[in-house]
């Protein structure tokens, strides 16, 4: 009774004035704490406290300091119009952080001669370029798995998820080799276009960034940043879909797989808008419907954060583009148009004629050089290039220069 009555006496005033003070100490706390290090069981009790999926944002969070910091850059795909695309890799991306490692994981094919010009990034920690194979289905990865919507099916997918691990697995055996691990990592494609650097603000402690738009009912999953734990998480492509499948998940496309990956295992992520985006020779309808695909042409300010594009001359501009954006569906190939940031393509038929004087008038004089030189190069100026590329490499794992030069210049040489 006498406990009873002294808390009964308690002023309530004063619980009001404590509660507060008690909640910022622990929102203070949790806020602390890398959200990788999080096990998922306890994922609803941060996000009690945070929204942590979150879209751009109109003020950038304060700038990471990146000094001293190992960064991994993780880079994948064929190299179809990488003449056009490497460029600004290695000025947006690689130059920007020069103490960077470059890991590049890519099928060889006939256009892996351009990857010669990767002899000018700053480190080069691993080049793999390997002859590709057909990759057997399971029974869990026809479950979880959806061929809607991929080119080649659910081998597309398990090809292009077997690109993105392979290159982890590439850092994986550095770190193990040289007794380190990296603090960050960012995984971008080969057919990436860069039309300004990668800024330090999109190093967010505590989320993995992605970049907004082209969801597809999922997440866009084009380029990403994070540490080592929530990296490892979101490169495991292939090896988590046993994961996925004992949860339950089905008919997952490649971005909605990503987001089970992600949200299964307690990882966080913010989208922010980003400078590039995806140099494509494939064609859609224009105007596109409501789960259309837009193309951006190459010349858009941006940024456009990963949406297709190519060297044209715009067919939709300014009043054109709210109208045509306006039917998108904003949860499935929408990506953002507002400022005048968005020029749009008619991608129904192939390059339009002359699309090289219009990159090279968008890219500047420099990248436009780089693109007649690999149109012009010589098989002994390829194979010159790439001895000069593996003599600087910790790692190489490909074929013979010899080979990957012939297999794409014999021809045309």
């Amino acid at each position: 009774m006498t406990v009873i009555r002294r808390f009964s006496d308690l002023d309530w005033r004063f619980l009001l004035l404590i509660l507060p003070a008690f909640f910022l100490l622990v929102y203070i706390c949790v806020s602390s704490i890398p959200i990788s290090t999080f096990p998922t069981a306890f994922a609803p009790v941060a996000s009690f406290f945070f929204n942590w999926t979150t879209a751009d944002s109109s003020s950038p969070p304060p700038v990471y300091e990146l000094d001293g910091r190992k960064i991994a850059v993780c880079l994948v795909g064929g190299a179809r119009r990488f003449e056009l695309t490497g460029p600004s890799i290695v000025e947006s991306v690689l130059k920007v952080y020069p103490n960077a490692d470059l890991f590049l994981h890519s099928p060889l094919d006939k256009n892996s001669f351009k990857f010669s010009l990767l002899k000018i990034a700053p480190r080069i920690a691993a080049i793999r370029i390997f002859k590709p194979r057909n990759i057997n289905e399971t029974e869990a990865e026809v479950r979880v798995l959806t061929s809607a919507g991929s080119p080649n099916g659910i081998q597309g997918l398990l090809q292009y998820f077997n690109l993105v691990e392979g290159c982890l697995t590439l850092i994986q055996e550095h770190q193990k080799q040289n007794q380190f691990i990296y603090d960050w990592i960012i995984r971008t494609r080969v057919d990436g276009y860069w039309n300004a650097p990668l800024h330090p603000s999109n190093f967010i402690p505590g989320h993995y960034l992605i970049p907004p738009g082209s969801n597809y009912g999922g997440l866009n999953d084009r380029l990403g940043i994070g540490d080592y734990n929530s990296t490892v998480v979101a490169l495991s492509r292939l090896s988590l879909i046993p994961k996925l499948d004992s949860i339950g998940y089905r008919n997952l496309n490649s971005e909605t797989s990503f987001r089970a990956q992600l949200t299964s295992h307690g990882i966080y992520y913010k989208a922010r808008r980003l400078p590039f985006c995806i140099v494509s020779d494939r064609r859609y309808v224009f105007p596109p419907g409501q789960y259309g695909v837009p193309v951006a042409a190459l010349s858009s300010p941006g940024p456009l954060s990963g949406a297709k594009c190519r060297p044209c001359t715009p067919i939709c501009e300014g009043k054109c583009v709210r109208e045509t954006m306006s039917v998108l569906d904003k949860g499935w190939s929408w990506t953002d148009w507002e400022n005048g940031s968005l020029d749009l393509c008619n991608a129904q038929d192939e390059w339009e004629e002359g699309w090289e004087k219009i990159f090279d008038r968008v890219a500047g004089k420099k990248r436009a050089a780089v693109r007649k030189r690999i149109r012009d190069l010589k098989m002994k100026e390829c194979v010159a290039d790439f001895n000069e590329m593996r003599w600087r490499t910790f790692r190489w794992d490909s074929p013979p220069a010899d080979e990957i030069c012939k297999l794409g210049l014999e021809k045309s040489n």
